[in-house]
């Protein structure tokens, strides 16, 4: 919708104060939620979503938009809550707001306990419970911060000529931090060009560009793969790199949405004469060690990307963990039967959850002799060899290995989302 017809009819400055509006409550509804219920007359009062909607637009510009004035939040959320057809309850909107404006109330949570840091944070309890659990306090806070913060733009890039052409158009690039290819777009609107509307660069977080690198680094070190899987495709940006990276090789893109695979067919076009996009359930692909190479970048719960997709903690329920690792486990059993001898797989979420991650690999290594796990630290070697990444950026990445051998991108400690990537191998 923020891409749609309607706020590409806005202003520039509408359009991105529209953004960080959306975006911005999404972030921060937790907390506006706890600030905004002591001021109603009934706290506990269930109120119309418009209403509640308008209350959390006016909260979040008085508290956090320093550019906005308060009459204008106020009155612009009064007028919303009247627009949307409850003109009755338009007065208690201004008088809530008003109260806000006066006495924000807002004062910086002390963080020392897991449920201050949710409530400081506005992150589900349940969610920075674990957390603190499993990373401890100081990695649980740096990952809430991250989680609130504007993530940068990163995109990918094939050459000079696209950085320039970038920059005449106003797109202010920086180096990024792990993949040489990377840049993060400090201004402008990268969508708007050219070069982004030819396909020529495209917006992709590193930790998901470092994913396609392992994979398309990945293959028996005594041939070159010629074939490559990438069971769950869509939206197709690991798949480019595999292609741009391995020419040679035939690659399958898999996506069991037909809205998606039509999508992934249209951007993956140029490269049509060796890439295949199927529309196929990755739990029940039937092809056997057919494979050099297959990617498993599996559907997940993305606590990884909180930050860049702040709606997921409001309809993630723990529950959901167990049924997202019983899809992710038949996905790898998949890809365990459609990679050949010899081949490797690469296994990844943008989960921060064990229960996605190690315990995945575990359970299904358990029932799979004829796979095993292998260090990630001979792939962070070749990727420096070969001036994809820095040898800063290598150092980092070795510093986020697991003692399995696996990488685990926690967000704050780099400057990406958050990624579990596992290398698994199946002997000759």
């Amino acid at each position: 919708m923020l891409r749609g017809r309607a706020t590409a009819a806005l202003s520039d400055d509408d359009r991105h104060l529209a953004m960080a509006l959306v975006l911005g409550v999404l972030r921060w509804q937790i907390r506006l939620d706890q600030l905004i219920r002591p001021l109603l007359k009934r706290p506990n009062a269930r109120l119309d979503a418009e209403v509640l909607i308008a209350l959390r637009l006016g909260a979040f510009q008085l508290i956090y938009l320093d550019r906005v004035p308060a009459h204008a939040a106020i009155d612009e959320s009064v007028e919303l809550t009247k627009q949307a057809g409850h003109r009755f309850a338009s007065g208690m909107v201004n008088a809530v707001l008003r109260r806000l404006a006066v006495n924000p109330q807002f004062s910086g949570l002390p963080e020392e306990s897991a449920e201050n840091l949710a409530l400081a944070q506005a992150h589900p309890a349940w969610m920075v419970e674990r957390w603190v659990t499993f990373y401890g306090m100081e990695t649980a806070r740096a990952i809430c911060r991250h989680g609130q913060a504007q993530p940068l733009l990163t995109i990918r890039l094939g050459n000079a000529a696209e950085e320039a052409e970038l920059g005449v158009a106003g797109v202010r690039l920086e180096p990024g931090s792990l993949i040489a290819m990377a840049r993060n777009a400090n201004s402008g609107d990268v969508m708007a060009t050219d070069a982004f509307r030819a396909g020529h660069v495209w917006i992709q977080d590193e930790g998901s560009q470092l994913i396609g690198e392992i994979a398309a680094a990945s293959g028996d070190s005594e041939r070159v793969p010629k074939n490559i899987l990438d069971l769950c495709a869509a939206p197709g940006g690991k798949t480019l790199i595999m292609a741009e990276r391995k020419p040679q090789a035939h690659i399958v893109a898999c996506e069991s949405s037909s809205r998606r695979l039509a999508e992934l067919s249209e951007r993956l076009a140029p490269h049509a004469s060796r890439v295949e996009c199927r529309q196929a359930d990755a739990t029940a692909l039937g092809e056997d060690s057919t494979y050099d190479v297959v990617l498993a970048d599996v559907p997940c719960s993305g606590t990884g990307t909180l930050g860049r997709n702040p709606e997921i903690r409001h309809r993630l329920k723990l529950e959901d963990l167990a049924r997202q690792a019983e899809r992710q486990r038949k996905i790898l059993q998949t890809a365990i039967r459609a990679v050949k001898p010899g081949g490797q797989i690469v296994y990844s979420t943008c989960s921060l959850e064990p229960e996605e991650n190690d315990q995945v690999i575990a359970a299904v290594l358990a029932e799979a002799p004829e796979a095993r796990q292998a260090s990630l630290e001979s792939r962070i070697e070749t990727l420096l060899s070969e001036g994809t990444l820095t040898s800063a950026a290598a150092q980092s990445l070795r510093a986020c290995l697991t003692p399995e051998g696996a990488l685990r991108l926690l967000p704050g400690a780099l400057p990406t989302d958050g990624f579990f990537v596992a290398l698994i191998e199946k002997p000759k």
